[in-house]
């Protein structure tokens, strides 16, 4: 087990890091850019005050989804409208890094994003530093889940964090990992 190299890390090496040298002309390769961590933020909105069952399922499936233990997020403070007390379950998140976090980068561009219906590409809006955040409105997506035993939809953020400088880098090293932007003019 401590041979095995993900796919995509070995990709990395081999051919994302010579093709970003010549296009961006680094000098050395610890210049090139490279993916630091993944983020999967699922909030659970108005469930998390309504059913408790809810944080478990969803607990369970974004930690099926990724193949790490899912942490749930708590409230900061009190929020009167939205029947929100301080300390109160409202989400998940897991931080993938590492292997994991190429396995899941793999999965999620060749099996889950050709998944989605009437999928037309990803928006390449990055925000300013070179990470890119991606909305998924449905979990269903993820061949881990199973469509019979859901009885809530929720969507959640993945998030990418590069070590890009610019937009151009982070769009230019993601765009190298296979995520399917779309087409625009000025990229």
């Amino acid at each position: 087990m401590s041979n095995y190299i993900p796919t995509l890390r070995k990709e990395y090496r081999e051919r994302i890091v010579p093709a970003l040298q010549e296009h961006f002309g680094y000098k050395s390769v610890m210049q090139v850019p490279k993916l630091q961590k993944i983020v999967i933020n699922q909030g659970l909105g108005r469930y998390s005050t309504s059913d408790k069952k809810i944080i478990e399922v969803a607990q369970d499936e974004l930690t099926a989804i990724t193949g790490q233990k899912a942490v749930v997020t708590y409230s900061k403070k009190d929020i009167s409208n939205f029947k929100l007390r301080k300390g109160m379950p409202i989400g998940m998140m897991v931080t993938l890094r590492h292997d994991r976090m190429y396995e899941f980068l793999e999965r999620l561009v060749r099996v889950v994003i050709p998944r989605i219906r009437d999928f037309r590409g990803l928006n390449s809006k990055l925000d300013g530093r070179g990470n890119y955040t991606l909305g998924v409105d449905e979990q269903i997506i993820f061949p881990e889940i199973n469509i019979d035993s859901i009885n809530k939809i929720l969507g959640m953020n993945i998030t990418f964090v590069t070590t890009a400088e610019t937009d151009e880098e982070g769009y230019q090293l993601l765009k190298e990992f296979g995520l399917p932007f779309k087409n625009e003019a000025n990229k």
